[in-house]
């Protein structure tokens, strides 16, 4: 049986950082990952148009200076090609593929009490023994099961967004239907409608979409960020999203005029992408200032789509804008003035998959090809498919089956030395998740540096401390407009799942401040032990 320091799960951007500072710590430690190369969630997501929604130079490593001053981004908002060429990069750079197992799922991950140790086996057989266990698993790379009726009926093409052909795919004058309007259906739409001879989008609930405004990387944008990236990096760790161009106001929407509102958002609007987050305090916290935003919105889509009755289906009215996770497009709402564009509302109508197509509402559609743009399993979705068991052969799934509960995200009680990143009860998924990743790994790694210098050998979260942080978590949501959508942060896309807030809405500079409190108090919360002495 092979023994390591640390066994990571995952060569996404976790993964290959957590790789990283282990060697730094002078650990012996291997990352399996299920692919053939690096990238994670940029490795899977080929879909036409995936692109990133957070500016390029922000959404990139801080922790190596030399790295960030040598790669230059061509775009705004990066596309998938080049961010995984950017992560071949760094692990080119940083020579991490020697301790990278490639096409190599784990299957389980028990802990041994005996020993203190997880044996951690995969499905090629391999068994392997490690002190700590480093979740690196990405909180959207499970995607959601296909559960439309007959789905596996239809006789032409099927695509998912999920898991998209490497060689790509040719839609060329052909009739094309697509299911799901959240962001890898509005990237997917907005690239292939030139192409198709016919799209169909079947949607159910419209999203609030903003536009990127993207275009080549401009050379002053990045020459005043390479000039001042000390600054505006420890802006990102002290802000609520982490990302600079969102920082937040302090004015009140319901306490400004609405002539200077209606500015503020047309500044933002311009601006584009998620700096709209920030423009009022009060934007997710009371329903109508919410309001005074979804009017501005729906305002801004009838303006641009032509068709009256298209544009009212396209803008949301059932849940508060940012309560589900804002779209990032580049000309979404102008594809549906298109010719061979047509909006299907499946709202109240049942929807089926035959085999020509697709039946909503009494009408049969009928395509050359079939996407499923349906979502994923968020957050939770990758670490169920691995059987993890703690103390008393405790399995994960069925401690779990309530919902997730953790301590700062970070670790579960009952699991010693299992680390999660960005793990459910952490900013994750509300956040520039390469800025909640670097903090994440920067803790686990000193944690287990502080491990070593006391000699202990188990760390875990306390059940009390479990207790308090997810009632703590559920009490910041519940202050918020994030429980009024039926959303994926609280598992509503997925069928039979618990529905639990999951991310932790405080903020990342809160966040992180919450974090280092707890290590300046002797890692509150945690339980250290020693096998060698009492």
């Amino acid at each position: 049986m092979e023994q390591l320091d640390v066994a990571i799960v995952g060569a996404g951007f976790s993964g290959l950082y957590m790789l990283h500072k282990a060697r730094e710590l002078g650990l012996s430690a291997r990352v399996f990952e299920a692919a053939d190369g690096v990238g994670g969630t940029w490795y899977w997501n080929r879909y036409p148009g995936a692109r990133v929604d957070v500016e390029s130079h922000e959404y990139s490593y801080s922790f190596s200076p030399d790295l960030e001053a040598t790669w230059n981004w061509s775009e705004r908002y990066a596309a998938q090609p080049e961010l995984l060429r950017y992560l071949n990069h760094v692990a080119d750079r940083f020579d991490l593929r020697r301790d990278i197992r490639f096409e190599t799922r784990v299957t389980s991950a028990v802990f041994d009490e005996a020993a203190r140790r997880w044996t951690v086996t995969t499905d090629k057989g391999d068994h392997i023994s490690a002190r700590y266990c480093v979740m690196a698993t990405g909180c959207l790379s499970v995607p959601k099961r296909i559960d439309i009726p007959g789905a596996e009926t239809f006789k032409g093409e099927v695509y998912n967004t999920s898991s998209w052909p490497t060689s790509g795919v040719d839609f060329r004058g052909k009739r094309v239907g697509i299911i799901g309007t959240g962001s890898s259906a509005v990237q997917t739409i907005t690239q292939i409608a030139p192409e198709v001879g016919s799209l169909h989008v079947f949607q159910r609930t419209p999203s609030f979409s903003i536009p990127a405004h993207n275009g080549p990387a401009n050379p002053d944008v990045v020459r005043d960020w390479r000039a001042n990236r000390e600054s505006y990096r420890q802006a990102e760790r002290e802000n609520a999203i982490g990302i600079v161009a969102a920082v937040a106001s302090d004015k009140l929407a319901l306490e400004t005029p609405a002539e200077e509102r209606n500015r503020v958002y047309e500044e933002r609007w311009a601006r584009g992408g998620f700096a709209i987050g920030g423009c009022f305090a009060d934007f997710l916290i009371t329903k109508e200032a919410n309001d005074t935003f979804v009017d501005f919105i729906a305002e801004k889509v009838r303006g641009i789509v032509k068709d009256p009755e298209t544009a009212e289906k396209l803008t949301p009215r059932t849940y508060p804008v940012g309560s589900k996770r804002i779209c990032v497009d580049t000309g979404y709402f102008e594809v549906f003035n298109r010719d061979n564009v047509t909006l299907v509302d499946i709202s109240t109508a049942p929807v089926s998959v035959t085999p020509k197509g697709v039946k909503a509402g009494g009408t049969e559609y009928e395509f050359d090809c079939l996407i499923f743009a349906l979502g994923f399993d968020a957050m939770t979705g990758a670490l169920s498919k691995i059987d993890i068991r703690g103390r008393d052969g405790l399995a994960l799934k069925d401690k779990w089956e309530d919902g997730p509960r953790t301590y700062l995200g970070l670790m579960v009680a009952g699991y010693p030395n299992m680390f999660m990143v960005t793990g459910p009860g952490s900013p994750s998924v509300l956040s520039n998740m390469v800025v909640s990743i670097e903090q994440h790994i920067d803790w686990i790694s000193d944690c287990i540096a502080a491990m070593s210098q006391r000699q202990m050998d188990a760390i875990e979260a306390t059940p009390q401390a479990e207790d308090m942080w997810v009632a703590h978590v559920n009490e910041v949501a519940n202050m918020t407009l994030y429980p009024q959508a039926n959303s994926w942060y609280v598992g509503a896309n997925v069928e039979g799942k618990a529905r639990v807030f999951m991310p932790y809405p405080g903020g990342v500079g809160v966040y992180r401040q919450l974090c280092n409190d707890v290590v300046a108090k002797g890692y509150e919360g945690f339980a250290m032990s020693s096998s060698s002495r009492p």
